[in-house]
């Protein structure tokens, strides 16, 4: 199963604010240089789509209301999301902050209506949460994430490889996930409208198409006739490194584009890593071009940490050390991972006997915090020294 949630933030500040329901809504930063990173379904119905900028969105639809990107909330959102996933199976791979996979396989065997089953877990996913989400359940991988696509919002395919050249063929070639908005374009100069069409060349094996895809062409190939992928990636029970990625709305290169997804994916493996009860000593940042090669740049932190400001610091100077060695291309996914991870509870702590005492009260506090937070799945608990200080208002003073 593919599960995506639909219009992600856009959804999440409904939840928030129910006054904007129905509403065309912007999420991102305004200004020239700012990007729409989600515009909900009103919003789309006047052209607007995410990676588009601000101001040209606002042209399209002068009437949204732009509200600003909050990825701690949507973490929060998308941490509920995944914990309902795994009621039904712990075969879960999150791709990103609102998708993910699912081996539902045993979870099936005692269903009598498959169908029905994902209606009802979808229809549940709204209840409980507010996040209404479409469904994609295939053999494979990628065809779960083309079914999940087929019909949104609050859709549900079933898509089985007889049923590929009825549902998928027809579709447009920008259709295709993983071709990208660039190749799209060409892959039309050379007579592919369609997926059917991509399909036909692919099969005979087509030159040109070889030569314009490179070495993603036996991949795609392979996709579109029902192979590829089945298995659901997991963490391992003690993890020795911790990452999360997310796929862009569009093409970039800039820093100052991906840094909001970069704060998200920042947020998420910190949550992960103090779920795992872990720290890293080392950081990785890593791109995946347009041609779907990975490529990575690693470094060490000053100390071991799971904070997300303190991986976030090492992630620009990594970002731009390694799109400079690459001759700045445009990139289609980011993400970071936390390395060379310790226990920290196991690692020998150097103290002088007159701190010890309150070095204890301090870790005790620490571990009951994180505790509780692991029991709500989510990070709901802070110490009152970490909680911003807001000045209180005049006229208003308290006397101690």
């Amino acid at each position: 199963m593919h599960i995506d949630l639909n219009a992600f933030f856009a959804s999440c500040e409904v939840i928030r604010d129910p006054s904007l329901s129905g509403l065309p809504l912007l999420i991102g930063h305004s200004g020239r240089s700012g990007i729409v990173s989600t515009a909900s379904y009103e919003a789309r119905k006047f052209g607007c789509h995410s990676g588009q900028p601000m101001f040209q969105a606002l042209r399209l639809c002068p009437q949204a209301k732009v509200i600003p990107v909050d990825f701690d909330y949507y973490s929060m959102m998308s941490l509920s999301f995944f914990s309902y996933l795994r009621r039904y199976t712990p075969l879960v791979e999150p791709a990103s902050i609102d998708e993910g996979y699912a081996d539902m396989t045993e979870r099936l065997k005692s269903e009598s209506d498959p169908a029905s089953f994902f209606l009802r877990l979808q229809s549940e996913l709204k209840k409980e949460t507010g996040l209404s989400c479409s469904i994609g359940v295939a053999p494979t991988k990628w065809l779960a994430k083309m079914a999940s696509d087929l019909r949104k919002p609050m859709g549900m395919t079933i898509l089985r490889r007889k049923d590929i050249p009825l549902l998928l063929y027809p579709l447009p070639i920008e259709s295709f996930w993983g071709i990208g908005k660039k190749t799209s374009p060409r892959l039309r100069e050379m007579g592919i409208q369609t997926i059917g069409d991509f399909a036909q060349k692919a099969e005979a094996g087509d030159p040109a198409l070889r030569k314009e895809l490179g070495k993603f062409f036996a991949t795609a190939k392979e996709w579109v006739e029902g192979g590829g992928s089945d298995q659901v990636s997991i963490s391992s029970e003690d993890p020795k490194s911790i990452g999360a990625q997310e796929t862009l709305p569009h093409d970039c290169r800039e820093f100052e584009e991906v840094a909001p997804y970069f704060a998200g994916i920042a947020e998420a493996i910190s949550s992960r890593a103090k779920k795992e009860r872990k720290e890293g000593k080392g950081i990785s940042v890593n791109v995946k071009t347009l041609d779907f090669r990975l490529h990575s740049k690693a470094t060490l932190l000053d100390s071991a940490s799971n904070d997300p400001k303190k991986i976030l610091e090492k992630v620009k100077p990594l970002f731009l050390e390694l799109m400079s060695k690459l001759g700045n291309p445009e990139i289609r996914q980011i993400g970071i991972t936390l390395t060379r991870l310790i226990d920290p509870r196991k690692e020998t702590v150097q103290m002088s006997l007159w701190n010890y005492e309150e070095y204890e009260k301090k870790d005790a506090t620490k571990l009951l915090i994180e505790s509780l937070n692991r029991k709500m799945d989510k990070p709901m608990l802070k110490r009152a020294s970490q909680a911003e200080k807001k000045e209180k208002p005049h006229g208003n003073k308290r006397r101690d």
